[in-house]
């Protein structure tokens, strides 16, 4: 068990390289933008890439997920049959709808409140088209355990992103054509690099059966793919409906500083599916699924714990004379711990997932990713009235709580999974005390006292799991030979 699992933390650090890189390409390109592109510009940009998120959800339509259930079963059919079934599917019908929206451009961007704007659109038919080709290269390099390869393109891919976008936007001067530009390119070039992946498995066949099977299964995922959308950026709109820019702006910024529980999730998640469906045939697989959500609990609740105490601190670091963040968005600092919290429960809802995939039942995913969207959209109109920017990161939370709750009482039913509750029971109540302690101790000091209460506040955490018998002997032993190595 200790061993599998290890894989599956190892391969969880690879998958999240590439991620920790496109995020910081993402802050990196921040004050970039704003110094080369006009207001309207870089809102016109910004709001394209919010359209193609939902566009891209159409585009795939769950086909890459078909892909990796189906490629896993022993049903007689061949790799290449499963993989150049559900390939010619996308190409037929993503070639169509970038066909759509590129002869269309004008008219989708008036109705888009972007008029004027139809060459940034006809570039993102064009992108749109080519992330939809590489789904399946990159779901064929999770399947079979490359990911050393599937981090090396992803990589390639932000850095050429950026590297364009500096020749582009300050040498060029393209402005947001130029942001758009830059991105066409990088995803042909990244599709150029997955040509060898596509080639090893693509033939000129195609299985009507297969691809009607593919179909029941990734079709009730679009919902799913589109409520987890609105989940994710719906409360940004109805936030500034109900207030304004400026509390729109501080909290956007302030939820992008809990970034690092969205890399560790989006890390997990991209080992966790593949592990999960071929670990499943195993006959312990049911008490490693289990052993699985308690060590992400326990990371998470660390981390959470983490960068809620210092977060403060560190927005205020100085580099070159100025702190990292600006202190017109200190004020903000309160939806971090929440947001956080909320990408926790997303992690969870992640862990949940393999009860669902591995019983087929992927209908219950719209009505899960229905209810977080309705919670968030319920939550956001009714808190952000009292409680502002706050108000929206509850909802948030809230949202989060609501599908990870739905998936664990569904797949208790249909796929039931020992998990250790006596053991996550037993990690709520540790990071509890030491949250307690970090509170008690910031009210009573500050400075670099304040600063060394936190630090013990966070070891307090770890040491009372050591103290309490929180860790099997096997887990003792395991981190007594870390430590030595």
């Amino acid at each position: 068990m200790l061993r599998d699992l290890k894989k599956l933390g190892k391969e969880t650090l690879v998958y999240g390289l590439s991620t920790v890189v496109a995020r910081l390409l993402n802050f990196l390109l921040l004050p970039f933008h704003t110094h080369y592109l006009t207001q309207g510009e870089y809102g016109a940009v910004a709001a394209l890439f919010a359209y193609m998120a939902f566009f891209n959800v159409a585009y795939q339509y769950g086909m890459d997920q078909a892909y990796m259930r189906y490629a896993v079963e022993k049903d007689g059919l061949s790799d290449e049959d499963k993989f150049s079934t559900a390939f010619w599917s996308l190409l037929a019908s993503s070639v169509l709808f970038s066909a759509l929206l590129f002869f269309s451009a004008d008219t989708f961007a008036l109705w888009g409140g972007l008029p004027g704007r139809g060459t940034l659109v006809r570039c993102a038919a064009g992108i749109l088209l080519l992330d939809a080709l590489s789904t399946l290269p990159f779901a064929d390099l999770r399947l079979r355990h490359r990911a050393w390869l599937f981090a090396a393109v992803r990589s390639l891919n932000i850095v050429l992103t950026l590297a364009l976008n500096v020749w582009l936007l300050a040498g060029l001067r393209l402005g947001s054509f130029g942001v758009m530009l830059a991105n066409l390119v990088a995803s042909a070039a990244t599709m150029i690099l997955l040509a060898p992946v596509a080639a090893q498995w693509l033939r000129p066949v195609f299985k009507g059966s297969l691809w009607r099977s593919l179909l029941r299964f990734a079709l009730p995922l679009v919902p799913a793919g589109l409520g987890s959308m609105a989940v994710h950026a719906i409360d940004r709109p109805i936030l500034l409906h109900l207030t304004d820019e400026a509390t729109v702006g501080l909290y956007q910024a302030n939820y992008r500083l809990a970034i690092v529980m969205m890399l560790v999730v989006n890390m997990f998640e991209q080992a966790w599916r593949p592990f999960y469906l071929q670990r499943s045939k195993e006959p312990d697989s049911g008490p490693v699924f289990g052993r699985v959500l308690t060590y992400y609990l326990a990371g998470a609740l660390w981390l959470v714990l983490a960068f809620s105490l210092f977060m403060p601190d560190i927005v205020r670091l100085r580099l070159f004379g100025v702190p990292l963040i600006h202190p017109d968005y200190w004020a903000g600092l309160g939806v971090v711990p929440i947001v956080l919290c909320g990408e926790l429960f997303y992690g969870l809802y992640m862990n949940f997932m393999a009860s669902i995939q591995l019983s087929k039942r992927t209908d219950v995913l719209p009505w899960a990713t229905l209810l977080g969207a309705a919670v968030k959209i319920l939550g956001t109109f009714a808190l952000v009235p009292y409680w502002k920017l706050l108000g929206a990161a509850w909802a948030t939370l809230a949202s989060y709580g609501a599908m990870s709750l739905m998936l664990f009482f569904v797949g208790r039913k249909v796929y039931p999974i020992p998990y250790e509750r006596g053991r996550v029971l037993h990690l709520l109540l540790a990071a509890a005390a030491a949250a307690s302690l970090a509170y008690g101790a910031s009210v009573y000091c500050s400075g670099g006292l304040c600063l060394l209460s936190k630090a013990a506040a966070l070891l307090v955490f770890p040491a009372l799991l050591w103290a309490t018998g929180f860790l099997s002997q096997d887990e003792r032993d395991a981190l007594r030979r870390v430590s030595r190595a």
